[in-house]
């Protein structure tokens, strides 16, 4: 008798609460179930995960793939499932391995038949990197906020201690002394570049990878820049294959992360030398203070050494995701599900560790005259070598000099300050009276020429406007993004603003005296009719030919740099919107220059016929 072959009515499948065990007729042990299921952690992308089903079923409705009335169930559905996640009624189940299907299951239950369409064209391998793009955009955003919010409490305290001088230290050995404030904005400028390397990772995270199924795509009409444009996607994924396996931008996230990580962990190692009894450049606040159960007077900076102790998590996140990487084949792996708890970590170590140091800083108390005393000591001998040198001596020699007198100083027990002008001219006669006396006066300090001289300034500039919230605006897609000035303005101060080269040359010309309008033209117009009048005076063809063609050659250059700057603006939708503001001046100035080059070619070929370059003429 032969066995009669099961009928599709007769055949259960293996798990019911499983959307896809169809294949199989045993169900997993339930160690199999715990060891591969993601859904204990990757539930935190839920709410990405329904804003992207919600795009993919209205595009699946307008290309005809659904009807509208089911695409209208399916979007209230998935609204009540976020309801219910919010909540806390939502029934998590550990046999739907990842809060896609558990998500796709509770939609099945609550509208039936039209739920099981909604996965129609895509797969969890393009719908997993959908929602981690989302996620990081967005968990980006946030994390800049908290950047410039530490960024502005730093100007914040810098501005309060614009004259507060502090020894600077190279090797850990008092070296030069400096004002508090150009010490805590070098962490500014830190913060900045960190600042800058978010963007780029959030840039790199703005790719729609929708649409790329399992890795070969779908034969089904699909239509993924209506997805990307309802999503606000500055670009879409090219290849189906790189689309479901890349994981780049979540290293560059993590990689930015592991240096600000580093940045913090440095600035809390310096608060912890300061707080010491051996510095004692500072106070730690009561509230960010901890004791211990033994020794009463402990007053311990617990806070600072676990932000510093946290930052080798970050960094182990970046090396746990490129080791996970350096192996996998294409195109997608489960290897890849380690990449969200490495995110996720990341991200739960870094946010509450900047809101505290935001927190932190203007309640720290700052002792400003035990800086001063501890700035004092032989720091003053580089002043004294430069001040040699300013008046004809040899680096060398007055190098020698004064670390000759530093020397015999010490020996003496006495420090640089207590030396009479006398004593100094012992070790070079170039010594007077307007000598250098006392490092820690801030006129000196703020009389060196370093990079950031304009510090104060800035500093200044923040104080001013202190408190004022992140300013955002809206991109053309409409969604958030930074335009530069999410934080006080510290690139250029009030202070700090330069004038038009116009208005710097009236001055110039009214401090020089009437004869001096002559040298300096009030206008461009004014400067051209002089260079035509000397040239009615010159008739050189040869000088004349020489400068025809070095201005041919500008026009050339600058006609090429039109060229690109235009056919960078016809891609821009596909490039990131966030650009650091040292980038947008320099773009600004180059634009400026090509308009000035243009026109002076237009003013050469109405006077003198010039002919066009054979490259454009092809």
């Amino acid at each position: 008798m032969s066995r009669r072959r099961p009928t599709e009515k007769s055949r259960t499948p293996a798990d019911p609460a499983n959307l896809i065990r169809g294949r199989f007729k045993r169900q997993r042990i339930p160690e199999v179930e715990a060891f591969t299921a993601s859904l204990p952690f990757d539930r935190r992308l839920y709410a990405h995960d329904i804003r992207g089903s919600i795009a993919h079923a209205r595009m699946l409705a307008k290309v005809g793939l659904l009807k509208p009335s089911e695409a209208r169930a399916i979007v209230a559905g998935l609204e009540r499932i976020r309801t219910e996640i919010e909540s806390g009624d939502f029934r998590f189940v550990v046999a739907d391995e990842d809060i896609h299907l558990a998500i796709e299951r509770r939609l099945t239950e609550l509208i039936g038949a039209p739920g099981r369409k909604l996965h129609t064209a895509r797969s969890r391998n393009d719908q997993v990197a959908l929602d981690l793009r989302l996620f990081l955009r967005e968990e980006i955003d946030a994390l800049r906020a908290l950047l410039g919010g530490l960024r502005a409490a730093l100007l914040g305290v810098a501005g309060d201690h614009l004259e507060t001088v502090m020894p600077g230290y190279t090797h850990l050995q008092r070296a030069q002394p400096v004002t508090l404030a150009h010490h805590l904005l070098a962490y500014v400028a830190m913060f900045e570049r960190d600042d800058e390397r978010f963007a780029q990772a959030r840039a790199r995270a703005d790719v729609m990878p929708l649409g790329a199924g399992a890795l070969a795509g779908t034969t089904l009409p699909i239509d993924r820049a209506m997805v990307a444009r309802e999503l606000g996607f500055a670009r879409i994924a090219e290849n189906s294959i790189d689309a479901v396996s890349d994981r780049d931008f979540a290293v560059d996230f993590l990689a930015a992360g592991a240096l600000l990580a580093v940045h913090l962990s440095r600035m809390a190692e310096e608060i912890i030398l300061w707080t010491s009894a051996e510095f004692g450049f500072a106070e730690l606040p009561d509230e960010f203070s901890t004791g211990s159960s033994m020794m009463p007077q402990k007053k311990n900076p617990d806070l600072l050494e676990l932000i510093r102790g946290k930052s080798g998590r970050v960094i182990g996140d970046l090396t746990a995701l490129l080791a996970t990487l350096k192996g996998l084949q294409l195109a997608y792996n489960s290897d890849l599900q380690e990449d969200k708890e490495r995110v996720f970590d990341a991200l739960d170590t870094l946010k509450p560790a900047l809101d505290l140091l935001a927190k932190f800083w203007p309640r720290l108390g700052i002792k400003a005259p035990v800086m001063r005393a501890a700035a004092g000591g032989f720091a003053l001998a580089t002043d004294l070598a430069e001040y040699l040198v300013a008046r004809g001596v040899p680096f060398r020699e007055a190098h020698e000099a004064i670390g000759a007198l530093v020397r015999e100083t010490a020996a003496a027990g006495k420090a640089l300050e207590d030396l009479t002008l006398g004593e100094l001219r012992q070790y070079s006669a170039k010594f007077g009276p307007n000598a250098p006396g006392d490092a820690t006066d801030p006129p000196l300090v703020r009389s060196r020429r370093a990079p950031c001289r304009a510090v104060p300034r800035q500093a200044r500039c923040a104080r001013e406007s202190r408190g004022s919230p992140p300013r955002w605006k809206r991109d053309a897609r409409g969604s958030d993004r930074d335009d530069g000035r999410n934080f006080p303005q510290i690139d250029v101060g009030v202070g700090d603003r330069r004038r038009p080269c116009r208005m710097r040359r009236k001055e110039r010309a009214a401090a020089a005296g009437d004869g001096a309008s002559a040298a300096y033209p009030q206008s461009a117009r004014q400067r051209r009719g002089r260079r035509n009048q000397s040239d009615l005076g010159t008739p050189d063809p040869l000088r004349r030919r020489t400068r025809d063609a070095r201005s041919q050659r500008l026009c050339d250059s600058a006609r090429r740099r039109r060229w690109a700057d235009e056919g960078a603006g016809r891609n821009s939708r596909y490039r990131s919107a966030a650009l650091p503001v040292a980038t947008s001046i320099q773009l600004s100035r180059q634009r400026n220059q090509n308009r000035r080059a243009l026109s002076l070619c237009r003013d050469l070929r109405n006077s003198r016929r010039i002919s066009q370059p054979a490259f454009e003429r092809g």
